[in-house]
């Protein structure tokens, strides 16, 4: 165990590392688009950003959150447009059937009805030409398509591995052994479960791009903009997709050389934490501290009464003191709760005396988590959270538990299991130092190829020819159906050549009984 914290650390160092790319050939213009995202979402393209402007490139970013950056090469660009503000009812957004996907059927359309009356998209949206790449978050944002028509650009994949855009991109994974992002299924997968999930690989991509979604957007658009290709037609024309994964941290799947893992990029070496929250983590003394965040869209203030007081009661029992992220006033907290709207995560997760982090479950989270070598104990909420909630329990790092089935008992005895029983850090430091095992950063790569798209001018060489074929042409249903025909074919000469044949010898013997 000594040995492998040892190489944990070595390989923060190395992680940390400044990087070894050489000096771009031109300062760049790039566009970010991100109308619709989360703080998780621009927390995978911020370091993107970050890397690309200290390399000397011009960054606009066009989005819905608050000013993020201090660099002097990225604008940030706040639409203002109210219609993706996630209302304060998460805890039911997952009970939906498409992993919580509905409320976006009724956000998206006005929003693209009234994104390019906003003067300065409208004012971006002429010149989009000028830049050099624009660059899309794969999710929730087809609505921006028509700034990329006859233009390079690459998307980048925040959820991580999405069977439905790696479709896109040409490369269909395989529903016996690729989960859909919305499947909350261990691996190996039973006959009942692929079953499951080769039904929700179907449903979520036809949900959101054939009926519910996609074609109420493309309404918007094409009123707007009526001499556009189709939205879906130009989502085909990306060069590169950059994803939110890493192989050694998610299902090992075949990838296109247009397919880039980049995860975990946002992920960082821990920086000293403020002297007084140091003191508090430090004083706990050999019980250590619990971590428990549900993220920056799960607000912890709506979560439903009975699942607070279940928290209360349960950190009421442990003997580790408790740092809880909790945006509003929370009362009836026992001696061993802190509470803050905010908290350092990474710097707390990175803290030897942290023993535990209490999760819902976000993809940047979990990856956090494994980074830094802090078990958790998830609670998944909605969309991707439930997978991943599966993927930590069946890797060993730690336990899920169900929010209708939440009591305090049931969070006390998964807290003392973790805390208490040695293989869950050994199972999440081993994952760590592979992670961490990589022969450049994530941030390196990333560059890299965003730079590599501009400097070839689209990189079409990049692109699958998949993309270019039907579901006739590509499941070969043609070639299929003219076999089955020939074969048909066959069977009727055959047929007709047996009748003649017997007729014949039949005919024959007749004869001869005859004469």
């Amino acid at each position: 165990m000594k040995a492998l914290t040892l190489g944990v650390v070595a390989a923060a160092v190395m992680w940390g590392a400044s990087g070894s790319l050489p000096a771009p050939e031109r300062s760049y213009d790039i566009l970010m688009l991100l109308p619709v995202a989360s703080y998780s979402h621009m927390n995978m393209f911020m370091p993107l950003a970050e890397a690309l402007a200290d390399r000397g490139h011009k960054i606009v970013m066009l989005t819905n959150l608050p000013r993020m950056s201090n660099n002097p090469n990225i604008r940030e660009m706040i639409h203002g447009l109210p219609y993706v503000k996630i209302n304060k009812t998460v805890f039911e957004m997952g009970k939906d059937g498409v992993g919580g996907f509905t409320p976006f059927k009724i956000k998206l359309p006005p929003l693209a009805k009234e994104l390019y009356n906003v003067p300065a998209v409208k004012k971006l949206y002429e010149k989009r030409k000028d830049f050099d790449l624009i660059v899309i978050d794969h999710l929730f944002n087809e609505l921006v398509y028509p700034f990329v028509h006859e233009v390079p650009f690459i998307t980048v994949a925040t959820p991580g591995m999405d069977p439905r855009q790696s479709a896109v991109l040409g490369n269909v994974l395989n529903p016996a052994y690729v989960p859909n992002i919305v499947a909350a299924l261990p691996l190996p997968m039973s006959m009942w479960q692929r079953l499951k999930n080769t039904v929700m690989h179907v449903v979520v991509s036809f949900y959101w791009r054939n009926w519910a979604v996609v074609p109420l957007v493309q309404m918007e658009i094409s009123a707007q903009f009526p001499d556009l290709p189709p939205l879906l037609e130009i989502e085909k024309n990306q060069s590169l997709s950059l994803l939110n994964t890493h192989f050694s941290i998610s299902t090992t799947v075949p990838l296109l050389p247009s397919q880039v893992e980049v995860g975990a990029m946002h992920c960082r070496p821990a920086k000293p934490l403020p002297e007084d929250l140091e003191s508090w983590i430090t004083d706990a003394g050999a019980e250590g501290v619990i971590y428990f965040s549900l993220g920056s869209i799960v607000q912890a203030e709506t979560m439903p009464q009975e699942y607070l007081q279940a928290f209360l009661e349960a950190f009421r029992r442990l003997p580790q003191r408790v740092l809880w992220k909790y945006e509003g006033k929370l009362e009836g907290a026992s001696g061993n709760v802190r509470v803050s709207s905010w908290f350092p995560q990474q710097d707390i997760l990175a803290h030897d005396n942290v023993k535990v982090f209490i999760s819902h479950g976000g993809l940047n989270s979990v990856q956090e988590s494994i980074f830094h070598a802090t078990p958790l104990l998830v609670l998944p909420v909605f969309t991707d959270q439930p997978t991943q909630a599966v993927f930590v329990e069946s890797s060993g790092l730690g336990h899920m538990l169900e929010w209708e089935e939440l009591t305090a008992d049931r969070i006390v005895n998964a807290l003392t299991d973790i805390i208490n029983e040695p293989k869950y850090k050994e199972a999440v430091s081993v994952m760590s130092a592979s992670l961490r095992d990589q022969l450049t950063t994530p941030q390196e790569r990333a560059v890299f190829w965003t730079e590599y798209v501009i400097r070839h001018r689209g990189a079409p060489q990049l692109r699958c020819p998949a993309t270019q074929l039907s579901w006739v042409e590509f499941l070969l249903l043609d070639v299929v159906g003219l076999l089955l025909m020939a074969l048909l074919l066959l069977l009727l000469l055959l047929r007709r050549f047996s009748w003649a044949v017997f007729a014949l010898v039949f005919t024959d013997r007749v004869k001869k009984k005859k004469e």
